[in-house]
């Protein structure tokens, strides 16, 4: 459930008009629903209720600090992949002991900033960042709490670019060599182990896979135990999907997740942490955007929109679908058209959609994509200079503009020359 409905003809954000927001900002932009983002997060906290458990927004999903802060005040803790993820968590006001901070390829010197910062965990990915983490705690005087991540080969049956799970994807150690990589840790006196972690994809649409995975950390827990480590957390990552159309075929709900994860591990007595990212936002945005042309071509109509690729990458990158719908609700008995829904960028791949079949639009109207709450903002770029979109925030009968458009001037004035280009005189010729 969102609450981006129709109401008197036209589609609202909560009690605020689309169209009144598109006056204000300017097209396109995002627009993220408070309700909707509690509601979801809501939804998992209580799916869990059965036991000690924090749910981590995973903030790579969407970062702005005013949704962190909306999740942070409901109890969240945050996911993050990237110092500047941790500082913006920190500066929406997230105490350190509730971040949890995964990823590959972290440095040095992101490790020195958590550990100084405060930091609920590292979610170790391999052994060279354990020992490099346990040379920066020592440095610092420091324990590091680790969970090491373990891939379980299980195929999370997504796409091919959002699975992390399975034997050749790139995060985390083969399970199958878990117990000598925990024996590692515990001789490394920068560190202390504290549990597992485990994540195998994103946009999951059913459960095995997910249970699959947690069977294989509930006998590893148990084989670590046997081993003489403390295990007390079990961080069982995020990847719960969404419902990009509005067809029957829906994922598992959250408390369908919850009652799974307490059959697989709820009997270890862990407290458990899920890292959910898509499902808390995804459905609480919407790209609005508005048509420039209706052009035909050979053999079909073009929809040529302000949107770009540049502004929601997922359809080029993954062949992801959105729910495309006018702002202003369609008549009863209207006739559907067809389009090829695209954007102003000069790449073939700034495609919507392909023979979409909608209601018709003209020049000038508004259309909104369901679903783009969540991977939509922060994949932005001003590829083609175009600069990044504003995000906009509703509350009831009340919005707010959150990241603002930058000017073009703002964006050009970022690049700085060099000095031999800067003098007056570069253009001229050498003297003779």
């Amino acid at each position: 459930m969102d609450h981006f409905l129709y109401r008197d003809g036209a589609l609202y954000a909560e009690d605020v008009p689309i169209a009144d927001i598109a006056a204000a900002v300017g097209t396109p932009f995002y627009v993220y629903s408070t309700a909707t983002l509690k509601r979801h997060f809501t939804l998992f906290d209580e799916a869990l209720a059965w036991g000690d458990h924090l749910v981590c927004f995973a903030m790579k999903s969407l970062s702005n600090q005013a949704v962190l802060k909306i999740l942070a005040d409901q109890g969240a803790g945050m996911d993050v992949v990237s110092i500047g993820e941790y500082l913006r968590a920190k500066a929406a006001g997230v105490p350190g002991d509730r971040i949890v901070f995964s990823g590959v390829g972290k440095t040095a010197d992101e490790m020195r900033q958590a550990l100084q910062g405060g930091i609920r965990q590292f979610n170790v990915e391999s052994e060279p960042e354990m020992i490099m983490l346990d040379q920066v705690a020592q440095s610092l005087g420091k324990v590091a709490p680790i969970t090491v991540r373990v891939n379980p080969d299980v195929d999370a049956k997504t796409h091919a670019k959002i699975a992390t799970g399975k034997s050749e994807n790139k995060f985390g150690i083969p399970i199958s060599r878990a117990r000598e990589v925990y024996a590692m840790a515990a001789k490394l006196p920068g560190l202390k182990v504290i549990g597992i972690d485990v994540h195998i994809g994103s946009q999951l649409t059913e459960l095995a896979p997910f249970e699959a995975a947690y069977a294989k950390v509930a006998e590893l827990t148990e084989q670590l135990r046997a081993d003489g480590h403390e295990i007390t957390r079990l961080d069982l990552g995020g990847g719960l999907g969404i419902p990009y159309t509005r067809s029957n075929d829906a994922p598992p709900l959250p408390t369908d997740y919850g009652k799974m994860v307490q059959r697989a591990v709820g009997h270890l007595g862990c407290e458990i942490e899920i890292e959910p990212g898509r499902l808390i936002a995804g459905n609480a945005g919407l790209l609005v955007s508005k048509v420039i042309y209706v052009k035909s071509g050979e053999d079909r109509e073009f929809l040529i929109i302000d949107g770009a690729m540049n502004d929601l990458i997922r359809p080029a990158m993954y062949e992801a679908w959105h729910d495309i719908v006018p702002v202003v609700e369609p008549a009863p008995g209207d006739v559907p058209a067809k389009y090829d829904i695209v954007g102003p960028i000069c790449e073939s791949g700034d495609t919507f959609a392909k023979a979409r079949e909608m209601p018709a639009v003209a020049a000038d109207d508004l259309i909104a994509f369901r679903s783009a709450g969540a991977y939509g903002a922060v994949m932005a770029s001003e590829y083609n200079s175009r600069p990044l979109i504003p995000e906009v925030l509703v509350n009831g009968d009340q919005f707010a503009v959150i990241r603002a458009r930058p000017t073009y001037e703002e964006m050009i004035a970022r690049d700085t020359l060099p000095a031999w280009l800067s003098t007056p005189d570069n253009s001229e010729s050498p003297a003779d």
